[in-house]
């Protein structure tokens, strides 16, 4: 799902928010009104009085929105499934001032699903990822919503996503499409 628009929206309850870029988590008080201007993966990035914010997926109903529906898995999931289902989800998680999910910007360098050493029958799943610029105040808030939306996998206990500047980020590095899209070709 993907919107860029100026819909408006009210706060129907005080909302848990990033202010982007800076990261810093707010809350914004119901009755509170301003305008999408991303909706994608899930997560909103709303325009409110001067500044951005980041509302994640599941408190999109504070907006008028559908919360994302929980992901399935068939029983007996194979590891091959499941990381399938792991780069899914990585390209549900969005930097919220570019339009690009992580994975096509090319800041993931790599996703394993191993078996999780201290849980039988669940996994663990390592990820080692960058950003577009070392100092970005998002990088936090990317790292969580990375490791928050692998969790949410059934038979994933645990996400351990280690943020890595080793090699750094180019723009070589998004996929042909993403590069279009923003016009770095």
């Amino acid at each position: 799902m993907y919107s860029r628009s100026s819909e408006p929206v009210r706060f129907e309850r005080d909302t848990e928010a990033v202010l982007v870029p800076a990261g810093d988590v707010v809350t914004l008080p119901a009755g509170s009104t301003g305008y999408i201007t991303q909706g994608l993966g899930g997560s909103y990035t709303v325009f409110v009085e001067g500044n951005l914010f980041r509302i994640a997926g599941s408190n999109a109903d504070a907006i008028g929105k559908d919360v994302p529906p929980p992901i399935e898995l068939p029983e007996g999931a194979s590891d091959e499934e499941v990381e399938k289902l792991v780069w899914s989800q990585l390209r549900t998680c969005f930097d919220p001032e570019i339009p690009i999910n992580v994975v096509d910007l090319g800041l993931v360098y790599d996703a394993t699903v191993l078996s999780h050493p201290e849980q039988a029958g669940q996994r663990k799943v390592d990820v080692r990822m960058t950003l577009t610029a070392p100092g970005c105040g998002m990088g936090d808030v990317l790292v969580a919503d990375v490791r928050d939306k692998l969790e949410l996998i059934p038979t994933v206990a645990e996400a351990d996503v280690e943020l890595v500047f080793d090699p750094p980020w180019t723009r070589e590095m998004m996929s042909e499409a993403a590069r279009l899209q923003v016009g770095m070709f």
